[in-house]
């Protein structure tokens, strides 16, 4: 080989060319992580409704490390997303040397009993929140379909004026709805949709005619259904009072 000066030239080249790579491996490294691509904004691309700033600047500070070129953004994402507000969160680089912060929130539609809420994508989640929102109560798991028919059950009773404040199931699926004005509607496990329009239907000409107010309604039944008016008098009572009695 050493009687060869190509050969030897092709190497010193291939040499040359291998310790340029280098030198400019290090020197891309070494500038990286210089000071002046320290990361030192952050932006919000839509200003969350529940999550507050605070919050934002601790989690860039406390999991965000490195420059622009070095950080890694993963344990950043994670740390929002386990916030009791935040759905989904993304986060991306802006140069030169900026983060920008996308939270997707959870909307809230109802609250799950007594302990968390349920999302308008039927997921359940746990976080404060002071204002007035309709109940589920029913067995795990039932959020996503108790979400589906409620959307169903308001759209329904709209058509009287009617709004849920309710709405339970119980393990073996059969279904109630408390309305805002305290009544009770028994819907069972079958034909939900059907006897609900029932109601609706008739409700003009039978329960609104009624002269006292009815706090419970079965549904439950073939071809009608059963109201109860508390102060309304049974048919036991009624003789006697038309007597004095």
């Amino acid at each position: 080989m050493w009687d060869k000066p190509a050969a030897l030239n092709t190497l010193a080249d291939l040499l040359f060319v291998t310790a340029l790579l280098g030198l400019l491996y290090a020197g891309v490294a070494y500038a990286v992580r210089l000071p002046v691509f320290a990361v030192n904004a952050v932006r919000v691309a839509t200003p969350p409704a529940h999550v507050t700033r605070q919050q934002i600047e601790d989690i860039v500070q406390r999991e965000v490390r490195g420059t622009f070129f070095t950080m890694q953004l993963g344990s950043a994402r994670a740390a929002f997303e386990k916030l009791p507000w935040v759905r989904s969160a993304d986060l991306r680089r802006e140069w030169p040397r900026g983060i920008a912060v996308a939270l997707t929130e959870h909307v809230p539609l109802a609250r799950w009993g007594k302990e968390a809420l349920v999302n308008v994508q039927g997921e359940v989640f746990e976080a404060a929140y002071d204002g007035a929102l309709p109940v589920f109560n029913g067995p795990p798991g039932a959020a996503k379909e108790m979400t589906i028919q409620y959307d169903h059950f308001r759209r329904s009773l709209a058509a009287i004026d009617k709004t849920p404040d309710a709405v339970n199931v119980s393990p073996r699926r059969a279904w109630q709805i408390r309305l805002e004005d305290g009544m009770t509607l028994d819907l069972g496990r079958e034909y939900v949709e059907a006897r609900l329009l029932r109601f609706v239907n008739t409700y003009s000409r039978t329960i609104a005619r009624m002269p006292h107010p009815v706090d419970r309604v079965d549904l439950r039944y073939a071809n009608g259904f059963a109201a109860r008016a508390p102060g309304l008098p049974s048919a036991a009572e009624e003789p006697r009072r038309k007597r004095g009695a």
